[in-house]
């Protein structure tokens, strides 16, 4: 399947996703916010890998939102009638519009195997958006990022706000929300919003990618039961957590897994685990 704005392969059990507009600096257009979950549902429903790692071109990972794309959302000109019709429904469509988008990033979250973003140059604005809904983050020394929305006279509004605060200290997350200054990579690690810094995009990439590799030779419903776990603890109380994570593992729990990984680990072999089974089209009664 070809893409617009990515290239997708497929190596080793782990699906790279390379954002491919390096002349335009990777914006978002329209085709990026339908292409980006459709692809990610088909990896994660059709087991095509067990981990997926977002990356990108050029000196940017990507400028944000392309605002001109988004232009017919503007309030409608004119006194005629259908102009003012229009600008009675332009709340509701911007309302419709944003959560169309906010969903192109919770599919991230919401995907069953580990998402890496691998970022160098300027994440910037809808990049922040996306990289926050990520599972980890890697940068180069050049990178860096920004909450653009302020500078443009936004709030940012398709992800930023839910996720940043619970990954770096809230007064930094709001100071950055505020001025839309720059977040160099080497602040970013030091706050633990990213989990390394390589020298450049090369040394990235060979470095972000022998992560996954070691993470698809894990027990792939093991690891699934590790994200869903983490992103519910992240959400609710410790004793909601715990008593989530009894039930869960008093269903999920599968002893032929943990013998075959103990087997895997003494004789130094790869594991021969179970895949997640595929997501299937909800049954119809018509």
């Amino acid at each position: 399947m070809s893409y617009a704005c990515f290239d997708v392969t497929i190596e080793d059990q782990v699906a790279h996703v390379v954002m491919n507009r390096p002349d335009k600096r990777n914006s978002m257009i329209r085709e990026f916010w339908e292409e980006l979950p459709r692809l990610i549902r088909d990896i994660d429903e059709n087991v095509r890998a067990r981990v997926i790692v977002i990356s990108s071109t050029g000196p940017h990972f990507t400028g944000g939102l392309d605002v001109s794309a988004f232009a017919d959302l503007m309030p409608a000109q004119g006194d005629h009638e259908a102009a003012r019709m229009a600008r009675r429904q332009a709340g509701l469509r911007f309302y419709d519009n944003v959560k169309r988008m906010q969903e192109t990033f919770t599919c991230l979250e919401r995907c069953r195997v580990p998402v890496l973003a691998a970022i160098q140059g300027g994440c910037i604005g809808g990049g922040v958006d996306m990289v926050t809904a990520c599972d980890m983050r890697y940068a180069t020394e050049d990178a860096f990022l920004t909450i653009q929305e302020i500078n443009i006279g936004m709030t940012a509004d398709v992800g930023t706000f839910p996720r940043i605060f619970k990954l770096m200290p809230e007064g930094v997350a709001r100071e950055l929300a505020y001025t839309g200054r720059r977040l160099s990579s080497r602040e970013a690690l030091q706050l633990g919003l990213v989990n390394r810094v390589y020298p450049d995009h090369a040394a990235m990439l060979a470095g972000v990618m022998e992560i996954a590799r070691e993470i698809a030779q894990r027990p792939p419903l093991a690891i699934h039961g590790c994200k869903r776990m983490a992103n519910y603890a992240r959400d609710h109380s410790t004793e909601d957590a715990l008593d989530y994570i009894s039930i869960w593992n008093a269903s999920m729990l599968q002893p032929e897994e943990i013998l075959e990984a103990m087997q895997a680990n003494r004789e130094k072999r790869p594991g021969k685990f179970a895949e997640l089974p595929p997501i299937r089209p909800p049954m119809s009664f018509d």
